[in-house]
């Protein structure tokens, strides 16, 4: 059971370098704006942040991990102070 073809037959598989390095760098700009919101007291950048450390845990296609992840940068960039 130590090889990745024995891991791939119970339906699990590995993701890709892409989905990982994007998964990596959502989340630490949603702790950045977790931190932020947090030490200001603005709910927004806060709960977006959340958003952001937690969606890579639902979605499973790179492309929208991307497109996901991309909006959500958006929303925290053009939110309202």
């Amino acid at each position: 059971m130590g090889n990745i073809q024995d891991i791939q037959s119970l339906g699990f598989s590995l993701p890709s370098p892409a989905y990982l390095f994007g998964a990596i760098v959502f989340g630490a700009i949603g702790f950045a704006a977790f931190l932020y919101g947090k030490k200001q007291g603005l709910a927004w950048p806060k709960w977006t942040g959340v958003a952001l450390m937690l969606y890579p845990y639902l979605i499973s296609q790179t492309w929208q991990l991307y497109v996901v992840g991309i909006a959500l940068c958006a929303a925290l960039w053009f939110a309202p102070e």
